[in-house]
């Protein structure tokens, strides 16, 4: 008998999509039979609101216990919500014989091999994410081993020992906050080529595929090329060309791509002493070189105009700057926008991440050792803590490039794809204006800037004036009486000169003297996308 468990895209496949429809295995579907708390706890792996919500025996109850919480079913009630003989024959199902599966009755049960996720594109597209089981979130600590389920092997064979032995180094996830939030920022303008860089379960590749001519995928786990291709066959998008390897090595030497997009194992551990690691997080560079490497040689592979975006963990260095060493990494001719979003020292990093490999449930001792590795080797690097956060260039080729590098652990509004494209759109405009050309260009308050005014009750002007947005990155700004002025008259008819000429006649100021220092304050509230410049039909 084969070893392969993992499933076939075969020509039954359109009949499973229909199937999954037809039942309302959906993102929609979903919550409304499980409703939102049983909805949230799902993705938080906590399966027993989801098992009390799906205590019928309708066809979405029975796909949800299938594919979501991995619990058999009887022969006959797979059979009534999807085309059985089918999925079994493709390797989606397997039969178990009667080993208790819920709802009763006698003969073949049957399980799934993989865990199918319902995902909704941005359009309302109905997709779903093809992973391992128990992998969908959590890490690998979130894996039920076979002795929980009652089962064989959670993984197949060719990924190597059970989900509760050793090696679990070969496991795809599915969907995650750190996929989703990739997926959230990315450009999404029409490009003729596309790189998935680290493709994992497929969700870049598959959102991808809505606005690329050609799509391709790479990966160093062969098993996760397995996945994307199940992936976007299941959710209908063009199967990517896959290919296998590690970072750029399997794009050498070929046409650059106007988009690359990665969530790459960017986890910043000690190397094992066995060569052990989870591919779908741990590189095998020291500290965070993977991330370093990935963006320095990016622009090599990039076309002109083209966007390079990626999530990344870095170090921060006893003794230097983080945002000078991440400015550093950026490569000649790429404006870049990178932004920490949360910061954890080196002791709540190795928790979080021996947590996500299980390491937390078994010897003590053993648990103890790993803990004391990965602070030997922050200590050793100088390492006082890690950043999380977004890594954007755009390869403009400009001689003087724009690269912000910024700490911003504030709520946002996704998604951001148009905000970073905008982001860009705005440096491009500041580089390109002197003080002259800006004071004669006219500028309009951006949607959803709203003004508040800080002060005590009763007096007579405000302490200070905030403009506040209430989208996108949701920026909030101080700004003076001048500032305040400007911006709140700012409809795109007037010469921003002429609107400070009538700010200076209203204040009794010299209007010269107003000319000269309002550029920068215009500067500031542009590069933060309070104000657009109109552009001159």
């Amino acid at each position: 008998m084969s070893t392969d468990r993992l499933p076939a895209p075969g020509p039954a496949l359109p009949r499973l999509r229909d199937a999954f429809l037809a039942a309302g295995f959906t993102p929609d579907g979903l919550l409304e039979l499980l409703g939102a708390p049983a909805y949230a706890a799902l993705a938080r792996s906590e399966t027993v609101p989801a098992l009390r919500a799906t205590r019928g025996d309708g066809p979405l109850e029975t796909l949800v216990r299938l594919f979501l919480l991995q619990r058999p079913v009887p022969y006959g009630r797979a059979r009534a919500a999807l085309p059985v003989d089918d999925a079994l024959a493709d390797g989606w199902l397997r039969r178990t014989g009667d080993d208790g599966g819920e709802g009763g009755g006698s003969g073949d049960a049957v399980r799934a091999t993989v865990d199918v996720r319902p995902y909704g594109g941005p359009e309302g597209q109905n997709w779903w994410i093809v992973s391992d089981l128990g992998c969908a979130v959590g890490g690998a600590g979130g894996i039920r081993t076979a002795k929980d389920t009652g089962t064989a092997a959670a993984v197949d064979a060719e990924a190597g020992p059970a989900a509760g032995a050793a090696d679990r180094s070969r496991l795809v996830l599915g969907v995650g906050g750190a996929s989703t939030t990739l997926a959230g920022i990315t450009v999404r303008t029409p490009v003729a080529r596309a790189l998935d860089l680290g493709s994992g379960s497929g969700i870049q590749a598959l959102h991808a595929a809505q606005h690329a001519t050609s799509v391709t995928a790479t990966d160093l786990n062969p098993r996760a090329l397995r996945f994307t291709r199940l992936t976007l066959a299941l959710s209908g998008a063009p199967e990517p060309e896959l290919r296998e390897g590690s970072l750029f090595e399997p794009v050498e030497g070929e046409a650059p791509y106007d988009l690359i997009v990665s969530n790459p194992p960017f986890v910043i551990s000690p190397r094992a002493a066995d060569g052990a690691r989870l591919t779908y997080r741990d590189g095998g560079m020291g500290g965070d070189d993977l991330c370093r490497t990935l963006v320095q040689r990016s622009a090599e592979h990039l076309a002109d105009g083209g966007y390079c975006q990626l999530l990344a963990n870095w170090q921060h260095v006893d003794g230097q700057d983080w945002r000078e060493r991440l400015a550093s990494w950026v490569p000649p001719g790429c404006d870049a926008w990178i932004v920490q979003r949360e910061v954890q020292d080196v002791a709540q990093y190795a928790e979080l991440w021996l947590r996500d490999g299980g390491e937390h449930l078994g010897d003590p001792a053993a648990y103890a050792a790993h803990y004391d590795a990965w602070l030997e080797e922050f200590e050793a690097r100088g390492t006082t803590a890690v950043g999380f956060g977004w890594i954007t260039l755009r390869k403009s080729g400009a001689e003087r490039p724009s690269v912000t590098v910024e700490e911003w652990p504030h709520p946002v509004e996704q998604p951001l794809g148009e905000e970073v494209r905008a982001h860009f759109e705005r440096r491009d405009f500041l580089r390109a204006v002197d003080d002259a050309a800006l004071l004669a260009t006219r500028f309009r308050l951006a949607d959803e800037v709203v003004q508040e005014q800080i002060g005590r009750p009763g007096a007579d002007d405000p302490e200070y004036v905030v403009l506040r947005q209430n989208r996108g990155m949701r920026r909030a700004t101080t700004v003076d009486t001048v500032g305040a002025g400007f911006a709140g008259v700012c409809d795109g008819s007037l010469p921003a000169g002429r609107i400070v000429d009538a700010i200076a006649q209203l204040l009794g100021e010299e209007p010269v003297e107003l000319r000269d220092r309002t550029p920068q304050s215009i500067r500031l509230l542009v590069e933060q996308g309070f104000l657009l410049p109109v552009r001159e039909a």
